[in-house]
């Protein structure tokens, strides 16, 4: 989330931005807890949108229209709050970078990978995200240090990957191909994280400006990209085209405005929780509503893969206090 604050990832990874939380101003209208749910059901169901999405678009062209709307309404949002675009050639740069990991690479792997997979085991893997966040952080965070219970949590975790895959039938019934652009997602956010905690902390501009021109980047990207592995839509049927439209106005945009809100109110590791619900959605959702089928080892899987993630974000009392 945002230590990670972040979009449809979560927890020591992060496609969103580590400038300081803005402050809370007045007591919100809506509880902490109604927004943490609402923030839980949109993210869970993004992965059942990025599915209905690709039943009428290509895949590129679901990211792109994910991304314009979601830019359209942080840019909204900029204007009624009055908020710049931050300035700077470095600063550009570096979330030109972060526009590419957190946003057009993720999103696009991920409706790549719901042509062949469930929108279950998409929402399944995203949770793997701060199991790799956590992995790469010993690495190349040096403040980051190994403990028993983190090597043990992400031991857990991989355990529970493996689960999920069914490693021990030879990872039968699963598209291999498919699964890999999910984790590759999933491995893509902790990366963007990472590197804008190492080029862009503390330069002083807010979440909501540095994320508004993050995501205005990435649908440049996804613009310029789009046209040459696809060709214009003959047509614009319904049910696909609000799929996308909700994916990227609530699920992109809407959601990363209520989770600034409950970072700052709440602080980010209890709002960072939200990671555990997301696969838990995404999985009831695509059973549900799309009458996926998925054998007893992958909700298994999946509670094992949480409670690692858990583990490696916990800490011990002593050093909570």
């Amino acid at each position: 989330m945002e230590d990670r604050v972040d979009g449809m990832s979560t927890a020591t990874s992060s496609r969103s931005l580590t400038a300081t939380s803005p402050s809370v101003r007045g007591r919100p209208a809506v509880d902490w807890r109604v927004r943490f749910a609402v923030l839980s059901l949109i993210w869970g169901f993004s992965f059942l949108l990025i599915k209905v999405g690709t039943e009428g678009f290509a895949p590129f062209q679901v990211t792109l229209g994910r991304l314009v709307f979601g830019t359209a309404v942080l840019a909204t949002a900029m204007a009624v709050k009055r908020e710049r675009l931050p300035r700077g050639v470095r600063t550009w740069a570096h979330l030109t970078v972060a526009a590419f990991l957190l946003n057009a690479l993720p999103f696009s792997l991920f409706a790549y990978s719901e042509l062949t997979i469930p929108s279950a085991l998409a929402g399944i893997c995203n949770a793997t995200s701060p199991l790799w966040g956590m992995v790469l952080s010993l690495v190349a965070l040096s403040e980051d240090r190994p403990t028993r219970r983190r090597a043990a949590g992400l031991g857990l975790g991989f355990l529970g990957v493996l689960t999920v895959l069914g490693a021990w039938q030879g990872f039968s019934g699963l598209d291999a191909g498919g699964t890999a652009m999910a984790l590759l997602a999933s491995l893509s956010y902790p990366v963007g994280w990472i590197y804008l905690r190492r080029t862009l902390a503390g330069t002083g501009h807010s979440n909501l400006s540095m994320t508004g021109a993050q995501l205005f980047l990435g649908t440049i990207q996804l613009a310029l990209v789009t046209p040459l592995f696809t060709t214009l839509p003959t047509s614009f049927p319904v049910v696909p085209l609000l799929a996308v439209v909700a994916l990227g106005a609530l699920g992109t945009g809407f959601a990363v405005l209520v989770q600034y809100g409950l970072v700052a109110e709440v602080g980010p590791t209890t709002a960072q929780m939200v990671t555990y619900f997301i696969p838990v959605v995404a999985t009831v959702a695509g059973v549900t509503l799309l009458g996926e089928q998925l054998s007893w080892n992958t909700p298994v899987g999946a509670v094992i893969v949480l409670a690692g993630a858990a583990l490696t974000q916990s800490r011990p009392k002593a050093a909570q206090s």
